[in-house]
Order: C-alpha cells, then structure tokens, then sequence
C-alpha cells in the first residue's frame, strides 16, 4: 500500500526521482554528465518508450543505432529527432527481434562500422493475443523479447567489454521488464514449454518472457563481474504506460470505458522512458549491476527472478538452443 501510495503521489525516492519524473528531467540533471561521442543500440525505437528514450539520448549528444523492422516507421523517428537535434547521429539497420538470422545480421553490420559500444538498451517487446510463431518456429512473444535480445547481447558483449578498457567509460545494458513478471509461478517456467506451448495465453506468455529478461540480467552480470569487466547490466520496469502493447493487451477483459479510467493513471512515454534513461546515464548508480529498477529507484523483483540458480540454468539451455540454430561457441 506505501509503495502504491508513493506511485500514485509521485513522491520521489532516493534518487531523487519518482513515477512522476520524466526523461526530460532525468537527462537534464547535473548527475548525468554524459562524455561525448557515446553510441547506444536502441530495439524496439520506432514507437512508444523506445522513441522517446532515443530522443532524450540523442539530445545528450550521443550516436544512436536503431535496429528496426520498419524501415518507414524508422526514417520518420530519425526525421523526427533531428528535428528537434539536427546534429543528431541516428543509423538505421533493418532487423526483426524475432528472428535469429536477422539478429546476427545486424550485429555483424554493427560490428563492420568499426563503432565503440557504450550502451545497450534491449527495449523491444510485443503482446500477442494469440499464439504465432517466429521464422524460427519458436513462439513470437518469447521469441522477440528475450531470445532475441539475448542473442543480441550475446554477440555484442565483447564490443561492450572492449570499448569500456579503451575508453574507460563504463558500458551499460539495460534490458526492459515489467513488474508482471511477478506473476509467473516457478513451475510453469520450463524453456521448451514456452518454445512451443501446447495452450497459449498472450499475459502468461508475455510475464515469461519479462521473468526471463530478469534472469538474464542476473547471469550476465554475474558473468561480468567473474571478468571484472567495467561493464554492467540492470532490468528495468517503465511503469504502466500508455502504449500500442497496453491498448493490445487490455482487450478482452477491459471494456473501453474501464481502460479510459485507467489511462488517466498511467504514465506518458517521457514518464515511461525516465528509469531507462536514469539507468542508462546516471553517475548515482555506477557500478550497480544485476539489479532491477522502478520509478527510477532501484526496486523488488520476484524470488524467482532473484534466483541465480535459476538465472544460470536459463542461460544455459538458450545458450544450447542458439548453439543447434547459429552453431555458436561452447559456452
């Protein structure tokens, strides 16, 4: 009820910041004195929190690479944003998250420019109402956000690691979640299950797919730190925003009436956007990794998703299911 409380009044936690803040604020902010020339990867940037997450962090100056499914939808956010920051550096990749080839292809393209790799925002996620499938024959919600982003920060840690020792300027990755991953009992989590479910409902399978973005924070920071690399990786919960995964979501159990009283108490997308980008600047939290954040304070996550054991075992079984798709190395 105090946590609800201080929601709902917006009241500021020890960050300073709280459900009310926004990206604008955040960026703004003495405590975010961002070097020059950064890069930030940005899934999932052609709407909603993505937009304006690479808005606000190009507004800092830094190079954003967007991988986009939508080539349209993508030109028109660079147009947008250099608007607003015509010196703004925005490269566009065409990329489908859910799709294990085109991952790769984007980050071997990635890779072929020769760029340094500050930051990593795995932003990108979908709510399907009804079971689909990804070119991979693997469920289109699991499929898209996490084995996707998984992939990716598999094949672009290495840059991460390499930029933060040549420049000394710490890396960050940030994967988004969402507090409904609370939801998900710890038998119903089995990898080949969520693959391919024999009965599908689009919530549970979109609360998996949020746990395992968790847990995949949990294994790769510890992985970072077994390294000490000066990179470091949290989860992030935006908040209840208003946006295209909440209007897809909501059917079927809201009736439009209900969800026109509800979205006077959702966030915005700056509101939305604000924790990623108090995660991904902040001096506040240097060093922090393995950690999952709300309201731009650090915040609870479920006993399932603080557990390592868990953590570890997931990567594991994704790793061996990428290894049989893309033969990659033993881990």
């Amino acid at each position: 009820m105090k946590e609800t409380w201080r929601y709902l009044a917006g009241i500021a936690g020890p960050s300073g910041y709280g459900s009310n803040s926004t990206a604008e604020q955040v960026i703004q902010d003495s405590a975010c004195l961002v070097p020059p020339h950064l890069t930030a990867i940005i899934t999932g940037a052609t709407s909603g929190i993505g937009v304006e997450t690479a808005r606000a962090l190009a507004k800092k100056g830094m190079r954003i690479v967007i991988p986009a499914r939508d080539l349209k939808k993508a030109a028109g956010v660079k147009e947008a944003i250099q608007k607003e920051s015509p010196n703004a550096e925005i490269i566009i990749f065409e990329t489908d998250m859910s799709s294990f080839v085109s991952v790769k292809r984007f980050c071997s393209g990635f890779l072929a420019l020769g760029l340094p790799l500050n930051i990593l925002i795995n932003n990108a996620g979908i709510y399907s109402q009804k079971l689909e499938f990804s070119e991979d024959k693997i469920e289109m919600t699991f499929a898209t956000n996490y084995l996707g982003h998984y992939l990716m920060t598999e094949l672009l840690l290495e840059k991460m690691i390499e930029t933060a020792e040549q420049t000394g300027i710490q890396g960050r990755i940030i994967n988004l979640s969402s507090v409904i991953h609370s939801w998900v009992k710890r038998d119903a989590f089995c990898l080949q299950k969520m693959l391919s479910p024999k009965s599908y409902d689009g919530t549970r399978a979109y609360s998996q797919s949020k746990l395992a973005n968790i847990l995949h924070v949990k294994e790769i920071a510890r992985q970072l730190r077994a390294r000490n690399a000066r990179v470091t990786i949290n989860a992030v919960h935006p908040g209840i925003v208003k946006t295209g995964i909440l209007r897809a979501s909501y059917k079927g159990f809201l009736t439009d009436s209900l969800y026109f009283i509800a979205s006077k108490l959702l966030k915005s997308t700056s509101q939305g956007a604000s924790t990623t980008c108090y995660v991904a600047l902040s001096q506040q939290i240097e060093g922090v990794s393995g950690k999952y954040f709300a309201d731009c304070n650090e915040s609870k996550c479920s006993t399932l998703a603080n557990d390592e054991s868990e953590a570890q075992k997931l990567w594991m079984q994704t790793h061996a299911l990428m290894q049989r798709y893309l033969y990659l190395p033993a881990a």
